[in-house]
């Protein structure tokens, strides 16, 4: 310290060296404040896509759903047992009443795990193998609703007037239902590829 012009002069002493880390450890802080990075993947997945793709996403399986079934019920009103106006007689109705049906518990299915998925956060199966699957089985389910649309509205000509309505009428629903798992394929597409590239 000098004196003699009026003011002092107090030596410098050097500054400690202060990790980032320890500063949310000081004491002074009080609480410490958790990292910006600890927080998972996981945790901030549920609270921003969650809400937006995969609603979105329930409410193409749930229209499926409903297509698949009114499709399904067009046909099986018809069911008769003498055989003589059921669409039982003809094998591409038959086809077109499988493929409906498969189709309408394939979309129950998803819908169920995507609802659990975000109500309750249970994991039926990883979210990785979920969309693999998601991915080929939607398109599986497209191709499936092309051949019995196609089959069924080549087959309407050589029917009864009622079994003729109610054909039109599943063609026309499982027309909607594959417009409806064309766009779910193309979602899951996307998430597939999400996944892959980031």
């Amino acid at each position: 310290m000098k004196e003699g012009s009026g003011f002092s002069v107090i030596p410098r002493q050097p500054a400690a060296a202060v990790s980032p880390g320890a500063a949310y450890l000081s004491p002074a802080m009080g609480v410490p404040t958790p990292s910006p990075f600890s927080f998972s993947v996981a945790s901030s997945r549920w609270s921003s896509s969650r809400p937006s793709i995969h609603i979105f996403i329930l409410a193409l399986r749930a229209m499926v759903l409903v297509f698949s079934f009114a499709s399904s019920l067009a046909l099986a009103a018809t069911m008769s047992d003498d055989n003589q106006d059921g669409f039982q007689k003809y094998t591409e109705f038959i086809y077109s009443f499988v493929v409906t049906t498969v189709i309408f518990f394939y979309s129950a299915y998803q819908l169920f795990k995507g609802i659990s998925d975000i109500s309750c956060r249970c994991v039926l199966i990883s979210d990785k193998i979920s969309d693999y699957l998601s991915f080929v089985l939607d398109q599986l389910a497209g191709y499936l609703l092309v051949s019995s649309s196609s089959v069924t509205a080549g087959a309407i000509q050589n029917t009864s007037s009622s079994l003729k309505k109610a054909a039109i009428v599943s063609v026309s629903m499982s027309v909607v239902a594959l417009l409806t798992t064309a766009i779910s394929a193309i979602l899951s597409g996307y998430k597939l590829s999400k996944r892959i590239m980031w």
